[in-house]
């Protein structure tokens, strides 16, 4: 029987990531279900070199480009990702001996890459160990954008923008919080269980939780564990969701036997939520634009037993083509953004952004709030939340809203940071009309 090879599925995940644009975690989840026979040491290995590598792409590329007369963007796609992933195991994977990742990556330029990749790779990768006690980045008081841009591995356009709105001392602040591993957070199904119940019976299973100090639902895992396979998750005793997600229904604070739109609202998470608040009761009409998400509310209200859900596959910039008639009290757009505030979750994702996404992202929230405006009743409230921590998208985007709706008045607005909050970015407003 042939060994399966860990670092070469990790190589093939992170070329499908790098080049092909594909989500890490979703490659790696379907990767790792191809080969359901992989150890937990070799599940493990893959997992970290995948995601280690492309987080930390910027710093690889960085040394890479001093010690390889080829620059990286000139290489050939299979030979970059080689040397990617087998110089971040020598530089933050202390239990893996240097000779085996580089030996390692020596079969795979041979096996994947042009001619003479494997000398080419052997002899980039030496130079460099030989050198390690030498390597050098920009230098932090005399190029401090370039620095956190290098060491902390992200598009230098955006330590430029986060520089400009923080400062260098917060931005460090923030570039550190999203390279830490993200926390993983649990909201108690409180249609079925208690807090204090769910952690009781989840320390009988051996996992650990810590409590959320800002609301009454989250629990945090102390350890990693697959959450789907346990019973608790199947009978739908609770769900996935980050913290500062969370705090986003509460807000909203719809009530029992209420009218509640949610305009995008897959996966569900916000729409389950307020489902509990308002203990299965009243009707919320929960909208998105891609057919296969609204699935996912589906399943996740079947899973936690609510029934007050329905979905309906509706574009946000046309809610006027559907409900002009209607009105409702509460209704909450968690507009789509440019997830500036959870960089941590998605090791990709820093790669995937463009400065001029923000302005493009900017116009659609704001054509989505003008028509979710028209649809909450005298009295009502609208909540806008996003989860990033830019003001083009946060604040003068609900300033804005503001001035071309005197009708409405901000009862509420917050913007939770990594480096104040220690919790993902996030922002919040509700706004109440009459």
């Amino acid at each position: 029987m042939t060994k399966i090879n860990s670092r070469k599925i990790a190589l093939q995940i992170v070329v499908q990531v790098n080049e092909e644009g594909a989500y890490a975690n979703l490659a790696l989840d379907k990767a790792l279900l191809a080969y359901p026979d992989l150890d937990r040491r070799d599940r493990g290995l893959i997992t970290e070199i995948v995601y280690g590598s492309v987080k930390y792409r910027g710093r690889l590329d960085y040394l890479l480009n001093q010690y390889a007369q080829t620059k990286v963007n000139k290489m050939n796609i299979w030979v970059r990702n080689i040397l990617r992933t087998a110089l971040y195991q020598m530089l933050f994977l202390d239990k893996i001996p240097v000779s085996a990742a580089v030996d390692e990556a020596v079969r795979l330029a041979k096996e994947k890459g042009p001619k003479g990749s494997d000398k080419f790779v052997n002899a980039v990768l030496r130079n460099i160990e030989r050198n390690r006690e030498n390597l050098t980045y920009p230098h932090k008081g005399k190029q401090p954008v370039q620095y956190l841009s290098v060491w902390y591995s992200f598009p230098q356009w955006l330590i430029e923008r986060m520089v400009k709105q923080y400062g260098v001392k917060q931005t460090e602040l923030l570039c550190q919080y999203f390279n830490e591993p993200a926390p993983l957070w649990i909201r108690t199904n409180t249609l079925k269980i208690n807090r204090t119940e769910l952690q009781q019976q989840l320390n009988e299973l051996g996992l650990t939780t810590v409590i959320s100090e800002n609301n009454a639902e989250g629990l945090k895992l102390t350890q990693g564990v697959n959450l789907h396979q346990l019973d608790l998750f199947q009978q739908g005793y609770f769900t996935v969701q980050d913290e500062s997600s969370m705090l986003v229904a509460g807000t909203a604070a719809p009530q029992p036997y209420q009218k509640v739109l949610d305009v995008c609202s897959a996966p569900g998470g916000k729409t389950t939520h307020m489902a509990q608040l308002m203990q299965n009761t009243g009707e919320i009409t929960a909208c998105d634009i891609h057919e296969h998400r609204l699935s996912l509310i589906e399943e996740n209200c079947q899973r936690l037993g609510i029934s007050n859900v329905q979905t309906v596959l509706q574009d946000g910039l046309l809610l006027h083509e559907r409900f002009a008639a209607e009105t409702f009290d509460v209704v909450l757009v968690d507009a789509p953004c440019s997830g500036l505030g959870v960089l941590g979750r998605r090791p990709d994702s820093r790669w995937s952004k463009r400065a001029g996404d923000i302005q493009e992202l900017a116009a659609i929230q704001k054509g989505i709030l003008a028509e979710a405006a028209a649809l909450v009743k005298q009295g009502g409230t609208l909540v806008y939340s996003t989860c990033t921590i830019v003001p083009e998208e946060n604040g003068q985007q609900v300033a804005d809203f503001l001035a071309a709706h005197p009708d409405y008045s901000l009862e509420h607005e917050k913007q939770y940071l990594p480096f104040v909050d220690n919790m993902d970015g996030f922002y919040i407003a509700r706004l109440k009309r009459g």
